[in-house]
């Protein structure tokens, strides 16, 4: 239960990209968490004191865990989850809003997979609706965005025969959104999943990013995030040696220069606001290109969202060492996930000062 005002041990259910679960346990257990049932996306967890839920790079979303349920039949299901509401803390009081999801079945971009609610979350968060719709959730349909404040029941399938059932209260965008992973149907279909990535990351930074503002892209083609900056009306110029996507390349607010960021004399960047960065280049030489354009004195970079490349989980170890570099550059702040549409990768979000 929702441990606010309860002095037993707090219990929590997080998921995470699968292959991150290593990496979320470590987070936690500095926290004085203590591992209990774990499948490849998801993790559980009690802590004997705490009332803060954990959180952490990799911990794409946390909820107060108040039970689960093991049935192949869905109806079993939804009674085990009626049960545990009733026992719980939110008895009586209805909850703002419904989401449910599946844990990553897969790493993303493996076999093509990508998070998201997939058909069968579908299928049962339409069932679990119409079950609670009477008594147990206000909204009028399940897996809606929540808004800040607003309390959320949580249903994630672990299998489509094992659900767990848990709680939270919506700040941040990511858990406003159902499983953390942002709603958004592009007009037209995007040229590359870099779309998705910018996208989430430009509305998660919470950069205020406006209609005429220049952004550059280092890493640009074949121009999937540069086609969501363009959608957003900004001025845009992609630096790559490949070439980009027709589609990107004739836009009129759109101009390429087929090089390496690091080879650009900085007049090239004079005037730009914002900058992303996705290259396939290891992370410390991507920062010091990096390093190398923010700090020189004609920068004027208002936000930067710079992804890494882990290549495996363990080099996670590195990331304190990486926000030590960023740091160097006296930004106002520096921000980091795992975004819900990265690979095996992290986001750096990070504002400078203007």
């Amino acid at each position: 239960m929702n441990p606010a005002n309860d002095a037993s041990p707090s219990f929590a259910m997080i998921t995470c990209a699968h292959g991150a679960e290593l990496a979320v346990k470590q987070s936690i257990a500095a926290e004085g968490w203590r591992l209990a049932f774990s499948r490849p996306g998801f993790v559980t967890a009690k802590h004997d004191s705490s009332r803060v839920l954990p959180t952490g790079i990799f911990a794409r979303t946390s909820s107060w865990s108040i039970g689960q349920a093991r049935s192949q039949d869905g109806s079993e299901q939804i009674q085990k989850l009626i049960e545990s509401l009733e026992g719980s803390d939110h008895a009586g009081r209805p909850f703002d809003q419904l989401h449910v999801w599946s844990k990553d079945r897969a790493a993303i971009g493996r076999f093509g997979f990508e998070p998201g609610i997939d058909e069968v979350a579908g299928l049962v968060s339409e069932q679990v609706f119409a079950a609670l719709s009477d008594k147990w959730v206000r909204c009028d349909a399940a897996n809606r965005i929540a808004e800040p404040g607003e309390s959320v029941l949580d249903v994630v399938l672990v299998e489509p025969s094992h659900w767990f059932f848990g709680t939270h209260t919506a700040t941040t965008w990511p858990t406003r959104w159902p499983g953390a992973v942002q709603p958004i149907n592009p007009a037209d279909p995007p040229v590359s999943r870099a779309y998705y990535k910018a996208a989430e990351a430009i509305t998660w930074s919470g950069f205020d990013m406006q209609p005429g503002d220049l952004a550059v892209e280092i890493g640009s083609a074949p121009g999937g995030a540069c086609g969501r900056l363009l959608e957003l009306g900004m001025r845009v110029i992609g630096v790559d040696p490949a070439e980009m996507d027709p589609r990107i390349d004739e836009h009129p607010n759109f101009r390429h220069i087929q090089a390496r960021g690091g080879d650009l004399p900085r007049r090239e960047f004079r005037g730009a606001k914002w900058m992303l960065v996705d290259s396939n280049v290891k992370p410390d030489q991507t920062l010091v290109t990096v390093g190398n354009i923010v700090t020189n004195r004609q920068s004027d970079f208002r936000g930067l969202l710079i992804t890494l490349k882990l290549g495996d989980y363990d080099a996670s170890e590195s990331i304190s060492r990486w926000k030590a570099k960023v740091e160097s550059w006296k930004p106002e702040s520096v921000v980091i996930r795992q975004l819900a549409r990265n690979k095996c990768e992290v986001c750096f979000a990070v504002a400078m000062p203007g």
